[in-house]
């Protein structure tokens, strides 16, 4: 086993794998940019290093500072995680070159199936349908208009080095041939440092099928069902679901033996994702494989029981793996959506803000796998991805309500986010249906919904607590509390209390200025009781407070020292749940000793 494995990644994946090191007995070590100083991937890692400026390139992408901090950490290990160098043959040959074990896919197989065409031409070779086009570059656009008459329009011109939806231009007439073939090389070379690009015939409305592959040095490899992420913009995934809507035993067999067969041909070791298309008419071709671990590998964890990134360590370790073909079984159904820091009025452009509020949502069947907290700072310089948001349900119908009372409790303030996109989206009747949603993920009538829900508060926010509201509301719900245990009344401010920052709530700053001025009981504004009164007060004495209606509030312990209290000066807040020595709690009207 290893001692420490380097994580060479930032935010929620970061952590993720973190978890799964720990669980294993393994020292995380993380690294970051002077931007993510103080990221919660930082706080996690059981030792971190500084890789130097926020600029991805001076940092998460420098291979030779990374492989530096794995030397001073004596790290065995490194584990990509997704992004930044996930993919990079040159990466993981130069981690192996350095005595450690990269914990991924060998080199080789990163080569080949980083390389579209080169891909294509080894899958064709093997068997593996592939969507009709070339295996070869494009050398210029007078070849595309000839591919164009040759295929039929649309096509799609792709980068031959490209993934993540980067580098890709659609052709729907010869009019477009030109400009198009000059955007997707301008694109190769921006992104990808290769300004290759071939073409595929464009399928029109297909389902986005993939297959989750895991791969052994013993030859093992299996599938573990497929991912439905038709739900995209821009050919950027929004959703992601399994098992498909769309596929059934019989094909589910067939489309995984695709998967089984396309790692097997390139010599795959680790978890890995075949991607493909599945037509209309139920024809199934492999468009492109991606080397890593994947952003929405959670939701076949969760149908399947398996930790993929154990699975991924302990291939890595030589082991072989953990679970037989026939042993794999998908329970119920699983959802995910991306929280991404975007603002979908405005085109879903990224909206890195400060992140003032955050709440996660909880309960039965539900996992978030996110990366920050409040008082984060979303940046522009990277991802703008927030969290993941994931539900398990027994089926497809029980999975979406879980999810959409999953997203009416999360409360993130701050930066706008895809959280009202999701709540519009999972309640349209093409989702319902199990639809590919054509059409509908950028109309306005679904960006026009996605703000008015939006807007509307989270249950899990302070405003829709249980203490706030007025008049009778408010007189009902205090009644309700003064009928219960005090333990409960306590535990129950304790669950209300809302996420103020690092501070917390009631805290003051280092500048003696209170973060957030509170209610008695934590929510809202203070309010200084109806009757202003002067008392002398002995140390230690309860000091009670009634709100604008004259009703009773909750009880703080106030230690203050003896003599009058100034007039009409507000009790000290010590927090919701804060109340010091309970045993001693007494409420005006309760009998003596409860």
């Amino acid at each position: 086993m290893f001692d420490k494995v380097l994580v060479a990644n930032r935010g929620e994946i970061a952590i993720r794998v973190f978890r799964t090191l720990r669980e294993l007995g393994i020292g995380a070590v993380g690294v970051y940019s002077e931007g993510d100083r103080a990221a919660l991937h930082v706080a996690y890692a059981d030792e971190a290093f500084l890789l130097g400026p926020t600029p991805a390139a001076e940092s998460y992408l420098a291979v030779d500072r990374i492989l530096d901090a794995a030397q001073r950490a004596a790290a065995q290990a490194v584990h990509p995680g997704y992004g930044f160098l996930a993919e990079n043959a040159a990466f993981a040959q130069a981690v192996e070159d350095a005595g450690l074990a990269w914990i991924g896919p060998p080199p080789a197989a990163l080569e080949l199936m980083g390389n579209k065409t080169a891909a294509r031409t080894a899958m064709q070779a093997a068997g593996v349908p592939i969507i009709p086009g070339t295996t070869d570059p494009l050398g210029s656009a007078e070849e595309l208009l000839s591919l164009g008459d040759e295929l039929g329009y649309p096509i799609l011109i792709k980068a031959a080095a490209g993934g993540g939806g980067k580098g890709m231009e659609e052709v729907h007439d010869p009019a477009q041939a030109e400009q198009a073939f000059e955007r997707a090389r301008r694109q190769g070379q921006s992104y990808f440092a290769n300004p290759d690009v071939y073409v595929e015939k464009l399928i029109v409305d297909p389902r986005h099928v993939e297959v989750q592959v895991l791969a052994d040095s013993h030859g093992n490899v299996v599938h573990l069902g497929e991912r439905d992420c038709t739900i995209q913009r821009r050919h950027q995934k929004l959703i992601e679901e399994t098992p498909s809507p769309a596929v059934d035993e019989e094909l589910r067999r067939r489309i995984g033996a695709i998967g089984v067969e396309a790692a097997r041909a390139c010599g795959y070791r680790s978890a890995g994702t075949v991607e493909g298309l599945l037509t209309q008419d139920g024809d199934y071709f492999f468009m492109e494989m991606n080397t890593r671990i994947q952003v929405e590998h959670t939701v076949t964890e969760m149908v399947t029981g398996l930790d993929l990134v154990r699975e991924q360590i302990l291939v890595a370790l030589g082991e072989p793996l953990s679970v037989r073909q026939e042993d794999v079984e998908l329970r119920g159904h699983a959802i995910e959506c991306r929280i991404n820091a975007e603002d979908v009025a405005r085109g879903f452009l990224p909206a890195p803000a400060r992140v003032t509020g955050y709440r996660e949502p909880a309960g039965p069947g539900v996992r978030v796998d996110s990366g920050v907290a409040a008082g984060y700072e979303v940046s522009g310089a990277y991802d703008p991805l927030v969290a993941k948001l994931i539900v398990h349900g027994v089926d497809r119908e029980h999975a979406r309500r879980r999810m959409l009372r999953a997203l009416d409790e999360f409360w993130i303030e701050g930066p706008a986010t895809l959280i009202g996109f999701h709540k519009a989206l999972l309640s349209h009747p093409c989702f319902v249906a199990g639809e590919t949603c054509h059409g509908v993920v950028e109309s306005d009538e679904l960006a026009t919904r996605a703000a008015e829900l939006a807007g509307a508060s989270p249950v899990a926010s302070p405003s829709n607590s249980v203490l706030q509201g007025t008049g009778a509301d408010r007189r009902g719900r205090r009644a309700a509390l003064r009928g219960a245990p005090v333990g409960a009344r306590a535990g129950v401010a304790r669950a209300c209390a809302p996420a103020t920052g690092p501070g917390g709530p009631g805290r003051r700053g280092r500048g003696g200025q209170r973060r957030r001025r509170l209610a008695h009981a934590g929510h809202g504004p203070f309010r200084p009781c109806g009757r202003r009164r002067r008392s002398r007060g002995r140390p230690g004495d309860l000091r009670r407070r009634g709100d604008e209606d004259g009703e009773r509030g909750a009880c703080a312990r106030r230690r203050h020292r003896a003599g009058p209290l100034r007039r009409g000066r507000p009790a000290r807040y010590h927090g919701p749940g804060h109340l010091h020595d309970r045993s001693r709690l007494a409420i005006r009207g309760a009998p003596r000793g409860v």
